[in-house]
């Protein structure tokens, strides 16, 4: 399979439909930022740049938390359009369609600068070392993990502990249940080979999506009585699910506003400050329909649905806990780094 075949490698990780079944290239990068900087690589405020587009959901989970643990003074952000070829993400939203800080048009010039060989799909998100050009991870997974480990001493002030020591593996547990059959699950239905490979997706799918409905009946969260990593990694899914998933990738057997726990769970998470105000629905849906030529071949981006819903009032107060546990809400987004007014129900 050729990247021009499928351009959408290079938004979660390159992948193949070999036996008209969905498979995700899960070969990142793995070298890590650590306090110690064990990889070569130690945290260092101004050091580096995360490159995260909007659109896509595993890079809207480093911007989640890097605004829900204040790191915008110690990792800055770029920010490349909805939209790329089959060579890479492009900085279309930038003056001159560059980069300010990286000076480049294209992420796959940082992966280049890596390795001039890069064989694999050219990945948001990114963290790239900014001295060298170079990048150093794509790794999504441990990036928002060591986000909240090693990158401690530039926390702000009330930052939340997403990853409590002795949740951990409860959160993991979870978290990788989400991915297998949520996250990834709604892939392996849009990009099914055949009516075989489509209805065992869709099925596993919503046996997922009825196991977190079920349990998200009784609890505010997915672990313990605050947010975590894992509540981080489904609601990127569930933000997009009525909006792009639902009729994009054929995952219709109800809309999550007819799901009420996940329904109201979602809405909960949105309106909570570093959440919803990261979303921008408009890029979301120009990523999906625009790119997946194979998919959506005449390029047509719908004009719903309504976002109203969003904001309306959720009750999930009533179950108790705290957002933030300990710690305190982020404060204003970043002069620079606000979504479009017109592209979120936020106001």
């Amino acid at each position: 399979m050729t990247q021009d075949e499928h351009p959408e490698h290079t938004e979660g990780g390159r992948y193949t439909t070999k036996g008209k079944e969905f498979t995700r290239d899960s070969r990142y990068i793995t070298t890590r930022i650590t306090a110690d900087g064990q990889d070569g690589f130690a945290v260092e405020a101004g050091r580096y740049r995360l490159v995260a587009a909007r659109a896509c959901p595993w890079a809207n989970r480093t911007l989640i938390v890097r605004r829900l643990l204040g790191l915008e003074d110690a990792l800055s952000v770029g920010l490349p359009g909805p939209t790329h070829d089959a060579r890479s993400w492009t900085f279309d939203l930038d003056p001159e369609g560059r980069d300010p800080v990286l000076g480049i048009e294209r992420l796959q010039e940082a992966y280049l600068r890596r390795d001039p060989d890069y064989p694999r799909g050219i990945t948001v998100p990114a963290i790239v070392d900014v001295p060298t050009g170079a990048v150093v991870t794509n790794d999504f997974a441990q990036i928002t993990l060591d986000l909240s480990t090693q990158w401690r001493e530039h926390h702000r002030d009330g930052a939340p502990d997403l990853y409590p020591e002795h949740l951990r593996t409860e959160i993991d547990e979870v978290a990788e249940r989400v991915f297998t059959e949520v996250n990834n699950g709604v892939y392996r239905c849009g990009f099914a080979g055949s009516q075989g490979a489509y209805d065992r997706a869709h099925e596993r799918l919503w046996a997922g999506l009825d196991w977190l409905e079920e349990r998200l009946t009784t609890r505010r969260y997915l672990v313990g009585d605050s947010i975590t990593e894992a509540d981080v990694r489904l609601f990127t899914t569930l933000v997009r699910f009525d909006a792009v998933y639902h009729g994009h990738f054929k995952c219709n057997r109800s809309t999550l506003t007819q799901m009420p726990a996940l329904w109201g769970y979602a809405r909960d998470l949105f309106q909570t400050p570093g959440f919803g105000d990261t979303i921008d629905f408009e890029q979301i849906k120009q990523h999906y329909y625009v790119v997946h030529s194979d998919i959506n071949p005449t390029g047509i981006v719908p004009a719903g649905p309504d976002l109203s819903g969003w904001m309306t009032e959720h009750g999930r107060e009533q179950l108790g806990g705290r957002p933030f546990g300990d710690g305190t809400a982020p404060g204003p987004v970043r002069e620079g780094e606000r979504v479009d007014p017109a592209h979120t129900p936020l106001r």
